[in-house]
C-alpha cells in the first residue's frame, strides 16, 4: 500500500477572519505537508492545505470533518487527490 496527498480548500467564514491564526489552528488539528494562501473573489482567501495519508486509511470524511469543526471555517472541499508511487 502507498500513501494519497489530499489537497484541501479551506474557506474562511469571511474576509476578515484571521488567516494566520486558521493557519495555525489547520496545523495543529491535522499536521499538513503545506499550506499556501489561494485569492478566491473580493478580496477572500481561501488555504489550500496538502495532506498526505495513507492509501488504506477510508476516505477523507474524518479529515474533512475535523477541519470543519474549526472556528472560522466556513467550508472544506477536496479538490485534488492523487496516490503517490
Amino acid at each position: 500500500m502507498g500513501d494519497v496527498a489530499i489537497t484541501l480548500q479551506v474557506m474562511p467564514e469571511g474576509k476578515e477572519t484571521d488567516l494566520e491564526t486558521l493557519r495555525e489552528k489547520v496545523k495543529s488539528k491535522i499536521n499538513p505537508r503545506s499550506i499556501e494562501e489561494e485569492p478566491v473573489a473580493f478580496g477572500l482567501i481561501s488555504l489550500k492545505v496538502l495532506k498526505v495519508i495513507p492509501e488504506d486509511a477510508g476516505g477523507t470524511d474524518e479529515l474533512e470533518d475535523s477541519l470543519e469543526n474549526i472556528e472560522g471555517v466556513k467550508t472544506v472541499k477536496v479538490v485534488d487527490q492523487r496516490k503517490l508511487l
